[in-house]
């Protein structure tokens, strides 16, 4: 029952067919799934990885076409990183964000690292984060079809930051998991309390969560530009299932066993209102097309392919065929 890092971040669009543009001719990920929210098949759920979506790798966005923006806040995820290979590719991607209009603030040291933090068109708070000095879980592997070259794409995601008002209730459920504290790091706001490192397994960038202590803002209102939950990777459905058990023995509310296809699922909030997951590491995303064509139909699980006719009378056509 070992927790393996992050498994995926999933965030929320208004817009899918600039969401898309955005993160793979901008960010240059690959759109790996183009599939529906299995809980609301009127949204589509899109997912950004490396060449394959390796688990560790996935940035995936529900699209709620009439969803407000979100409210900043506590109870969040408020910023997600993306790995990139070493210091010299932050030099490239604040050329290339500069290029495309991108706000971003300068290359910056935090927390032993050098950071580029920006946001997408819609105000995802997100960073890219050299793995120069990284040691832990395995990054990915940039697609060799990217806008952007090998050296310089996007590894997989690094750490996520939660802002939160008591610390110690969000820090207990994650020593729950396998976490521990690695170190306190300064904030990059003067004034602020110091910014908590835990870190599960190997530990490294792609296995770190930031812990953000505010006590000054209200709690954060879902929108687009926002984050709807976090997922931890564990190795396969038989650990996930023992999971549960102990979750279940806690009596933690949760949603019990659920089978997403592409992986398998468990969802729980903590006490600070985060929406976390366990998710297992496969299937994988080529269980239901070929790797060369990933992300370029609409792809169902079984359980929801009977409905595809309502699906895509329901849903607002979204050309992702690759030139």
């Amino acid at each position: 029952m070992n927790i393996i890092g992050i498994h995926h971040v999933t965030a929320m669009t208004q817009d899918a067919a600039d969401n898309v543009q955005f993160y793979t001719e901008v960010l240059g990920m690959r759109l790996i799934k183009k599939t529906v929210n299995q809980d609301d098949t009127t949204a589509y759920h899109l997912f950004y990885g490396d060449e394959v979506g390796n688990p560790g790798t996935e940035l995936t966005f529900f699209d709620f076409p009439d969803a407000p923006p979100v409210q900043k806040g506590v109870g969040s995820i408020s910023t997600t990183s993306l790995r990139v290979k070493n210091d010299r590719a932050l030099d490239y991607w604040a050329d290339r964000l500069t290029k495309f209009g991108v706000n971003y603030e300068p290359i910056t040291q935090f927390g032993g690292r050098q950071v580029l933090f920006f946001e997408d068109p819609e105000g995802q708070r997100l960073a890219l984060i050299s793995d120069e000095n990284n040691t832990g879980v395995k990054a990915g592997i940039p697609w060799d079809r990217s806008p952007v070259p090998t050296d310089y794409g996007i590894t997989g995601l690094g750490p996520v930051k939660l802002t939160v008002r008591r610390p110690e209730s969000t820090m207990a459920v994650l020593k729950f998991l396998g976490f521990s504290v690695k170190e306190r790091i300064a904030p990059l706001v003067s004034g602020q309390e110091d910014l908590i490192v835990m870190e599960v397994g190997e530990g490294g960038t792609g296995a770190e969560i930031w812990i953000e202590t505010r006590t000054d803002l209200p709690m954060e209102r879902q929108g687009y530009g926002g984050v709807h939950h976090v997922a931890f990777r564990v190795k396969d459905e038989h650990e996930l299932r023992q999971w549960i058990a102990r979750i279940n023995e806690t009596g933690l509310p949760n949603s019990g066993f659920v089978e997403r296809y592409y992986f398998r699922s468990l969802y729980f909030r903590e006490a600070n209102g985060i929406l976390f997951e366990l998710a297992t590491d496969g299937p994988g995303f080529t269980t239901d097309e070929p790797i060369e064509s990933l992300g370029e139909s609409l792809a169902l699980p079984p359980f929801l392919e009977s409905r595809r006719a309502e699906i895509e009378a329901n849903i607002k056509p979204l050309n992702t065929k690759r030139r």
